[in-house]
């Protein structure tokens, strides 16, 4: 690279007490522009990446020559963005302004130091000129999330309503996780939201945080409000794909859109509402503790006290911690699993070692439930099939398989049986979600692939729909 296009590396800001906003830069004056011809590539990432000095920064970005893009579908958006390759990963790159490029990348910073499920911000680049000197728009990098899927992508063929409750539950899920943070999000919608499987249902991360706003605490209004922005969101994408013909015609749009409203609130009562009880039913804590825990919560800390007169006692959770399960099975094996999976792994590996040696230490035992059960299951898939779904979601569609076939011939099935019957009869016909974004097929296109001119001045401006594939 030569001088006139060398790239200067800053770190990620330091100030993590920050609370909120990134203080706002003056705008950019005639002569700052002309300053900025002379200056040199500005790049603000948490660890420099020498291959983001291959991608073509002097060029605008909607002129990227093909050779460095991958080749995916682009749903709505009021900025530019492509996709592009940087070495074994794919990224996203979005041209905004200054700002809002630094103040997103620093709110998806912090929500990462606080474990919220959300795409990884990879850089800002300023300083960008064409080669004659003119100006171009600074850009924020994130990558991909792997086996994560936008909405749109789930809905290329046609969902039942029973699946598209468990999307606004995960939805749902993830807003209470963000507000327990203090995160006000200001734009929620399918369309900011990547999903995984997750055991039968799906889990949800936050992909743009551009309107996000980071405090001590939410009031309730703050709270109401982003369920409102996420209840009418909704309901207008909905109502997109409802006329698209990829739900079934008896959904309703509005009623299904209302559905977040309650899960978040049924959610959040169980998170956070005191709960009175009498002395004699103390077993009520232990219950509320093992609910909490079902969610996928830990109860590090809770608060008991008893009324005036005595009579009764007064329970409420302290402080409250997402990813229970997907802690223990870390902490036993190893494996990095989404929350649900998680479960379902543990109960099979509780099982195993109720079976085979209740008495056995449970690390020990875990070790075993791996070497004899796990591995031997991701083994057997065949190279062709190892993109279709990740490790942990396959070997709990295996062992969900086996259990069916045992009751359906009533007799206990080997693994390497249960194994080979998943792997020929429904495996083999799996969508490749590792790879569907980055291969979409013609009819994927059609209904993901917005026109530029519609995307950039038709569309509504709080859609930014912009990591729209897995790595």
């Amino acid at each position: 690279m030569t001088e006139e296009y060398s790239a200067q590396w800053h770190d990620e800001p330091t100030d993590y007490e920050q609370i909120g906003k990134l203080p706002r830069f003056v705008a950019a004056s005639a002569d700052d522009n002309k300053a900025a011809v002379s200056s040199s590539l500005n790049i603000t990432a948490a660890a420099a990446d020498p291959e983001l000095l291959d991608l073509p920064w002097h060029i605008a970005l909607e002129d990227w020559p093909a050779q460095y893009l991958a080749a995916l579908p682009r749903g709505i958006s009021r900025h530019i963005v492509r996709f592009a390759h940087l070495g074994g990963s794919v990224i996203a790159i979005k041209e905004t302004s200054e700002h809002v490029a630094r103040h997103e990348y620093h709110m998806l910073r912090k929500l990462a130091r606080l474990d919220v499920p959300c795409v990884e911000p990879v850089a800002v680049i300023t300083g960008r000129t064409t080669p004659d000197g003119r100006p171009l728009n600074p850009v924020l990098v994130t990558r991909h999330l792997k086996f994560s899927m936008p909405y749109r992508a789930l809905f290329s063929q046609m969902l039942r309503k029973d699946t598209l409750t468990r999307l606004i539950d995960a939805q749902a899920l993830l807003m209470v996780r963000l507000h327990l943070i203090g995160f006000y999000w200001g734009d929620v919608s399918l369309s900011n939201t990547l999903f995984r499987r997750d055991a039968g249902a799906f889990a949800a991360y936050l992909v743009d945080a551009e309107t996000g706003e980071l405090y001590p605490d939410l009031s309730t209004g703050q709270r109401e409000y982003d369920l409102e922005i996420a209840r009418v969101n909704i309901a207008g994408e909905l109502m997109d794909l409802l006329d698209g013909g990829l739900i079934e015609e008896k959904v309703d749009p509005v009623a299904t859109s209302e559905l977040i409203m309650d899960s978040y609130r049924r959610l959040w009562a169980e998170l956070t509402e005191k709960e009175s009880f009498e002395l004699g039913e103390r077993w009520r804590v232990g219950a509320r503790i093992r609910r909490l825990n079902e969610l996928g919560f830990d109860v590090e800390e809770y608060a008991i006290k008893t009324t005036q007169n005595g009579a009764t006692i007064q329970l409420q959770p302290k402080v409250v911690d997402a990813g229970h399960h997907q802690r223990r099975l870390l902490r036993l094996t190893g494996l990095d699993a989404q929350e649900n999976q998680a479960r379902r792994l543990l109960n099979d590996m509780d099982s195993f070692r109720a079976d085979n040696n209740p008495e056995m230490d449970e690390e020990y035992s875990a070790h075993l439930w791996v070497s004899q059960i796990f591995e031997p299951i991701v083994r057997s898939i065949p190279r062709d099939l190892s993109g279709k779904l990740e490790h942990a979601e396959v070997v709990h569609e295996v062992l969900e398989h086996r259990w069916y076939m045992s009751e359906k011939q009533e007799r206990h099935i080997p693994l390497a049986e249960a194994v080979q019957s998943y792997i020929d009869s429904i495996l083999r016909h799996r969508r490749d979600e590792a790879a569907i974004m980055l291969n979409p097929d013609t009819e994927l296109l059609k209904i993901l692939e917005v026109e530029n001119e519609e995307s950039r001045y038709g569309a509504d401006e709080s859609e930014d729909e912009y990591p729209d594939a897995d790595d």
